[in-house]
């Protein structure tokens, strides 16, 4: 009783940082972590040492997934020393999950000393920067359908597997209460990705529509259509997070509830100094590793038989963003849907409407033709799986058969990538490039 006790009241108290500029996915993280022990390294007698350690402590051993950070220098040597490029992917697949909570936790340090709205900013915008890196790296080696299948996969996860298992786990713990959550977050997030689809559609569509005139005035205008599109999204995204963190803030703090408690509010463990140095040094292993990943993809994929579009969309998504996912189920088992959606729903929003413009907004900088036409296969799966998770949180409900249902589309969506073992089509950069400097294709 007591042990249940507690846990509610870390619930509240985690309720209530989401006010200090700290968003859902900070909190879901925040479960995986751990306190360090002050005594170990109390004893030390010089302090730059001691407080040396003391920082070790907190950022290496300060998380349950301490037991991945192996994998990273496993990684480098792996590299280095020219092993199994599958060996080398899938340390440095391992390596990133540890690596992206530590993200979020420095974000977090930093949140303390910047205050409620540029922290909120600041957790906004680096919520997915694994996601971000990875994709930009693959930008630079121009393997565009690398960028879109991850990005794809990012978004598929976070609708399909981290809400359904949240709703069919909370559902089956919670079996005699009734599970309710805010619908006005749910609305807000299901119009941005809805938005997002539309400007996913257009370009598919515009290009079937447009066959009849050339496959290079088509991909030109395709490529135009996107990057409009794209510039769209950034200025929806903006809006979102002025209204997020400014104007209608109340409706994204989760539900608080009174609590006549003691409050153990959690305060900065780290300096500010020393969690930009950390962030920073943390953003260059994740760049290093988010290297290996997308260099060695393709030999991953013929060594263990699964296509690419099975790797980037399934297993990339899952694996960077463990510690998010793993939160959000036990917030789901503690009756807690108002996080457990706003980790969902928040971060396939910043996906898709931050980070896929972001990248072609990017790619266009560096001159490679990224557009937003993701193929029929992949738009159709994204706007099934937007369209049934908007139906699923339509009445501020909830129940396990609503898990189950989300659950299960993403495992028919999984099976159908296993078996799409048919290589990438030819990247709209490529087919555009050839076609500018030959002056046209033969149809």
């Amino acid at each position: 009783m007591d042990m249940e006790n507690n846990g509610d009241s870390k619930g509240l108290i985690m309720e209530k940082e989401l006010s200090n500029g700290r968003t859902p996915q900070n909190v879901s993280s925040s479960i995986l972590r751990k306190k360090s022990d002050p005594i170990l390294v109390s004893k030390i007698r010089f302090k730059m040492v001691r407080q040396l350690l003391a920082n070790l402590q907190e950022v290496l051993l300060g998380t349950k997934l301490a037991v991945l950070f192996p994998a990273v220098p496993l990684a480098i040597v792996a590299d280095f020393y020219n092993f199994g490029r599958p060996w080398i992917f899938a340390l440095s697949l391992l390596g990133l999950a540890p690596l992206a909570e530590r993200v979020s936790f420095l974000t977090e340090q930093i949140a303390y000393y910047t205050g409620a709205t540029v922290g909120g900013l600041l957790n906004a915008t680096c919520g997915n920067a694994t996601e971000l890196i990875i994709a930009l790296f693959a930008l630079r080696q121009n393997k565009i359908h690398v960028v879109k299948y991850s990005l794809l996969g990012s978004i598929l996860s976070n609708l399909l597997l981290v809400l359904g298992t949240s709703l069919l786990c909370g559902g089956l713990a919670n079996l005699k209460k009734e599970q309710r959550y805010d619908r006005k977050q749910a609305d807000v997030n299901s119009l941005l990705l809805l938005l997002g689809l539309l400007c996913h559609l257009l370009p598919l569509m515009f290009r079937y529509a447009s066959s009849g005139i050339g496959n290079s005035t088509a991909a030109l205008c395709t490529l135009q259509l996107s990057r409009a599109s794209s510039i769209v999204m950034l200025v929806a995204y903006v809006a979102y997070i002025i209204f997020q963190l400014k104007t209608h803030r109340q409706l994204f703090d989760a539900a608080q509830e009174d609590d006549d408690e003691e409050e153990d509010e959690e305060k900065a463990v780290l300096g500010f100094g020393s969690a930009f140095t950390w962030l920073v040094g943390m953003t260059i292993i994740i760049s290093v590793l988010s290297e290996y990943v997308v260099g060695t993809i393709e030999a991953a994929s013929e060594s263990w038989g699964i296509s690419v579009s099975f790797i980037s969309i399934i297993l990339l998504p899952i694996v960077g963003n463990a510690a998010e996912h793993a939160g959000s189920i036990i917030f789901a088992f503690k009756n807690k849907l108002d996080i457990s959606l706003g980790v969902a729903l928040g971060s396939a929003s910043q996906i898709s409407m931050f980070v896929v413009p972001l990248s072609v907004i990017v790619a266009w900088i560096m001159g490679i033709q990224m557009d937003l036409d993701f193929s029929l296969l992949e738009t159709g799966s994204l706007a099934f799986s937007i369209i049934v998770t908007a139906f699923a949180l339509q009445d501020g409900t909830s129940h396990y058969m609503k898990g189950v249902v989300l659950f299960l589309c993403y495992i028919v969506i999984s099976a159908c990538f296993f078996v799409h073992k048919i290589p990438p089509p030819n990247q709209t950069a490529v087919n555009l490039g050839v076609e500018l400097s030959s002056g046209g294709l033969t149809a």
